[in-house]
């Protein structure tokens, strides 16, 4: 192979504001770390394919040295944004550090309004950043002499209070880390249901005319007291049924994240807990979720979803669902959760199909769809418009405060969410 100048006799050729070192290994290197911290799965073999993809194709285009880049890190749709970040604060940009620092201060310093920049920006700086922001000094120690700023806190929200609002989509690294914490600590209590068959009661309302007689019997048909019984209580199953193809990626890492917390808390109420994930086809993963360890319990549950960020095929995993597992896990009036954006590939009369016989299989059927998040949302897709009619409530789910609201969704039986709203729009 014909030997290729160092990066920085390349410079004349593609006009890149490069870091420090010229060094090639050493650059993108560097870039692939900032590339895995920013979240996407980089490892050493990439690193080195990529070395060797621009020693082959060279510099003489910045435009090819980005998409050969591109083509080596980027395995995944939801990685373009955050990779093209990146690439546009390490690589091109000549005050690239100055930019990243100025979108990680608080927007209180100087009298700046606060900025909501593109879905992966915000973790590219962090990335890059590595924690450089936590030494800065406090605000008011930047802020010239005699200069005094007074703010008004008495209608702002706490930094917990925003993160409960805010879309897991547009969190950054930290902040993904800080909303599964507080998943960890969430509860998803449930009422018990009373059962027909009953149980000795000293104290019960009801007659137990069979042991009165028996009693009876043995006392040689003196009748002294009459045996009493009360109804038993049980407690019913939660099924939860997961999207993991691509467009749901983020949103189901945090519900597993949460679901693993419901299924590993002692007293919730819940007899059991089953998961289910789906893209393209069905995968069992509620022996992973008794794992205590949650990235443990989560990495297992991963490796055996090998559909993981694929398409999505609703109707052909539900009718899996009731042929394979249905009477298993549905007994004893469990409460389903089902969790997807209805973007289906599939044909509308068998969604439907199976909609309704999981509906009638389930005590409850609740749907969290992160769509909900849009104002302007409308019942147009033909898989929703298929799946709605047999669903008890049609909830949002794209935050923590969606999440908590489930609490409220499960103690009230008259709870349709948005569905009452949304079906009055299609008629």
């Amino acid at each position: 192979m014909e030997a290729r100048p160092p990066l920085c006799m390349m410079a004349e050729y593609l006009p890149l504001e490069i870091p420090d070192d010229p060094k090639l290994t050493q650059n993108i290197t560097w870039f692939a770390r900032a590339l895995r911290k920013a979240g996407l799965p980089i490892g050493p073999g990439r690193v080195i394919d990529a070395i060797r993809a621009v020693e082959a194709s060279g510099f003489t285009s910045k435009q090819d040295f980005y998409w050969t880049l591109h083509a080596c890190f980027v395995s995944r749709p939801e990685h373009r944004t955050v990779f093209s970040q990146v690439f546009r604060l390490y690589w091109r940009d000549p005050r690239y550090l100055e930019h990243m620092m100025s979108m990680m201060l608080p927007a209180v310093r100087g009298v700046q309004e606060e900025r909501v920049g593109q879905a992966g920006e915000k973790r590219a700086a962090e990335a890059l950043l590595d924690g450089a922001n936590q030494d800065l000094p406090a605000g008011e120690e930047q802020e010239e002499a005699g200069t005094e700023i007074e703010i008004d806190a008495s209608l702002t929200m706490s930094a917990e209070e925003k993160l409960r609002t805010l879309d897991f989509e547009q969190m950054s690294t930290e902040e993904i880390a800080q909303a599964k914490r507080m998943l960890s600590r969430l509860t998803l209590p449930v009422k018990p249901i009373a059962s027909r068959r009953t149980k000795a009661d000293p104290l019960g309302a009801k007659v137990d005319w069979r042991n009165t007689m028996r009693h009876c019997m043995r006392q040689g048909g003196d009748l002294s007291e009459l045996a009493r019984k009360s109804q038993r209580i049980r407690w019913p199953n939660l099924v939860v049924i997961c999207d993991i193809s691509g467009s749901m990626s983020q949103y189901s890492r945090m519900v597993l994240h949460f679901l693993h917390a419901v299924a590993n808390q002692k007293g919730a109420g819940w007899a059991r807990v089953h998961g289910f994930t789906f893209g393209t086809r069905l995968t069992n993963i509620s022996r992973h979720l008794a794992t205590r360890d949650v990235d443990a319990a989560l990495a297992s549950a991963g490796a055996e979803a090998q559909d993981w960020e694929g398409g999505t095929r609703i109707g052909e995993c539900l009718h899996a669902f009731n042929r394979d597992w249905s009477r298993r896990v549905m007994g004893q009036g469990a409460v389903v959760l089902l969790i997807t954006d209805g973007l289906d590939r599939g044909t509308p009369q068998e969604l439907s199909k199976e909609m309704q016989r999981l509906h009638l299989s389930a005590r409850r059927l609740i749907w969290l769809n992160p769509l909900l998040r849009w104002e302007g949302f409308a019942v147009k897709a033909q898989g929703i418009r298929a799946m709605l009619p047999h669903v008890d409530s049609f909830r949002a789910g794209h935050s923590i405060a969606s999440i908590e609201a489930l609490a409220a969704a499960l103690s009230r039986p008259d709870d349709f969410g948005e569905k009452a709203r949304l079906l009055q729009g299609v008629q």
